[in-house]
């Protein structure tokens, strides 16, 4: 493996724009791009300088030149294009939704451990630092036993019913798109839920336009999040514990700030945004230290989690009667 990890990106949608704008702000090397057909790889190359256009798919798969492919795809596109570069020895990280249901992520999971391959969803948030320190506040007792999160994400999108967050061939909706982040950070802090509810709102098209959760925990603790692509919402986060509290301000699920309270709502700690990018970096730069000290899965956001959350949205999709085409 060359001394700098090697990025290949598959797919030149916007969220592989932003990507790659963050890795190139901070020092990560991109040395391939592939799209489906040559001038859409070009265009991306000559946009950000990349050495290397591929026509397909499969021939950033098989490029030498490159250690590590990112999966910038639509949802349903996740398991296939995974599976295919992992079959051509590279390691994978795959943006989230990691695949459309949990079978299709389970199988992804075991073919990167037969090959001695990292896998990790790219679920970024879990890797800014506003969160880490979160995650050690609360291991640390100062908030003492969580009893409650609650968390949004909503955002008025697109009403075109040809837009891909609308379609439901494309896996479109408010669950898998927008939710996946409030979802995410509730097993983050208290694991798999014991019991979940769920209610929804649809579009013409099927898609689901408004989601909420209730997520039960064997602790007593209690976890809520509305996600919703028809509105805009406040996008901020609360952890409420036995001690205290803390509260995550606008955007929660980007680099923010937060404040943390005792129980007399005294100010014990401040954490201010890492603002550097988008902070889609972070993420990045665990999976280079985890291949440089010979890892192929992330603590933070393990494969079996993945798989485990993949199974929670599947859940979630049966109690409001969401199914995509392709899996019929």
């Amino acid at each position: 493996m060359a001394e700098k990890l090697r990025w290949g990106i598959l797919a030149t949608g916007w969220i592989a724009e932003l990507f790659v704008k963050d890795l190139q702000l901070t020092g990560h090397s991109v040395t391939a791009v592939g799209s489906r057909t040559s001038a859409r790889a070009q265009a991306f190359a000559s946009a950000f300088n990349i050495p290397t256009a591929h026509g397909s798919y499969e021939a950033l798969a098989a490029d030498p030149n490159v250690d590590i492919v990112y999966i910038a795809t639509p949802h349903p596109q996740h398991h296939a294009n995974a599976m295919m570069a992992l079959q051509a020895g590279k390691h994978i990280l795959v943006e989230k939704p990691f695949t459309i249901n949990a079978v299709e992520a389970a199988e992804v999971v075991a073919l990167a451990r037969s090959k001695g391959l990292l896998v990790l969803e790219a679920m970024w948030t879990r890797f800014l630092p506003h969160i880490c320190r979160m995650r050690e506040i609360i291991a640390a007792g100062t908030i003492g036993e969580v009893r409650s999160i609650t968390a949004d994400h909503r955002q008025h999108l697109s009403d075109d019913p040809k837009h891909r967050l609308n379609d439901l061939a494309l896996g479109g909706g408010a669950l898998l798109d927008l939710a996946i982040y409030p979802i995410s950070l509730t097993w983050d802090i208290l694991g798999k839920p014991d019991h979940l509810h769920a209610t929804a709102t649809f579009r013409a098209t099927g898609a689901d336009a408004q989601v909420a959760t209730v997520f039960h925990y064997a602790s007593g603790a209690i976890a809520t999040t509305l996600s919703s692509s028809d509105s805009a919402g406040p996008n901020r986060a609360a952890i409420v514990g036995t001690k205290g509290r803390i509260e995550i301000d606008r955007v929660w699920y980007e680099p923010s700030s937060f404040r943390v309270y005792d129980n007399d709502n005294a100010l014990i700690e401040t954490c201010a945004p890492a603002r550097i990018g988008r902070g889609m970096q972070f993420q990045a730069d665990e999976v280079e230290r985890l291949i440089a000290a010979g890892q192929t899965e992330s603590a933070i956001l393990p494969p079996d989690e993945t798989v485990q959350i993949m199974q929670t949205l599947d859940a979630l999709r049966a109690q409001i009667g969401l199914r995509y085409p392709s899996e019929s």
